[in-house]
């Protein structure tokens, strides 16, 4: 059975930007000197993007690689997810892209050993509008990242779901960007545009930037649909797919409100080992562990 979503229009968008290497399955060949840095990124929203990069920094940290995690979403769930109170925060990322603050008085200390937050709020809404007449306004983030870069060993970003200049400065800033998608029936609705954005960041912004790979998520092995989605992403995209699958989990819920990742909440829920397994591959695709071949996932 095909399912609908692969007969529209963007289908071929899909295909023509896969047969143009848009996409690295691995990315060995290419590392910043100074840490990597990593978008999530999806413009529709509830596909998992602030859980993803909530638990894959937090995976990262747990593995013993120094993390920074910033929350480049106004409504700062993923400050909250980390137990942050927001009425407490009084600098966030829109002080480092609008007012010139210095990152390093913005960072944050999480609970977790070796993880980092540079906090969002409420104003980063204003601050597209603000940037407007800012010269390279696009690369803003990547002005101020370059000041602490060299002080962690992966930075991972979560955009907001939009397409606007936030979410531009954040694929400016990165060497590789995630996608999220859910395993249900629209799960590729709109892909086409964010593919066309990074085509543009890639070609315009950051000539580095690549796809790390796609992340299939909430899953749930007990529905048809869920494995049709995953066998048809998988067929046309192949290994630009992740091996890893999140799925569908009740840890994975109930750890934000209170303002835990899952893996500081319940160690052995399914969510938690899903993100583990997702950080051990993408160190895997970067060779930046020491995994016998045997034992790779």
């Amino acid at each position: 059975m095909t399912l609908i979503f692969f007969n529209s229009p963007e289908r071929q968008i899909l295909r023509a930007v896969y047969k143009k290497n848009l996409f690295y399955p691995f990315l060995s060949s290419f590392l910043r000197e100074m840490g990597k840095i990593i978008s999530i990124a999806n413009q529709k929203g509830g596909v998992g993007k602030t859980t993803t990069a909530i638990n894959l920094a937090c995976s990262l940290a747990v593995l013993d690689y120094k993390t920074l995690l910033i929350d480049c979403d106004p409504q700062a769930n993923t400050t909250t997810g980390n137990g942050f109170d927001l009425r407490n925060i009084q600098l966030s990322v829109y002080d480092c892209l609008v007012n010139d603050t210095p990152i390093d008085k913005v960072i944050l200390e999480t609970e977790t050993p070796n993880l980092f937050l540079l906090p969002s709020h409420l104003d980063l809404v204003g601050a597209e509008i603000e940037l407007i007449n800012h010269p390279n306004r696009e690369k803003k983030l990547l002005q101020v990242l370059s000041e602490v870069k060299d002080q962690y060993e992966f930075i991972i970003i979560d955009c907001s779901p939009s397409l606007g200049l936030i979410t531009v400065n954040a694929l400016t800033a990165s060497d590789s960007v995630i996608i999220p998608v859910q395993c249900e029936f629209f799960a590729l609705e709109g892909l086409g545009k964010l593919l066309n954005t990074i085509k543009i960041v890639q070609s315009r912004l950051n000539q580095h930037l690549a796809i790390e790979g796609i992340l299939m998520t909430m899953y749930d092995g007990r529905l048809r649909l869920s494995n049709q989605v995953v066998e048809e992403v998988k067929n046309h995209f192949d290994d630009s797919v992740f091996h890893t699958i999140i799925h569908r989990n009740t840890r994975l819920g109930e750890a934000p409100s209170l303002g835990k990742p899952v893996l500081m909440y319940d160690a052995d829920s399914t969510g938690a080992m899903n993100y583990l397994n997702l950080a051990k591959e993408i160190l895997q695709r970067n060779d930046m562990t020491h995994i016998r071949n045997a034992e790779k996932l």
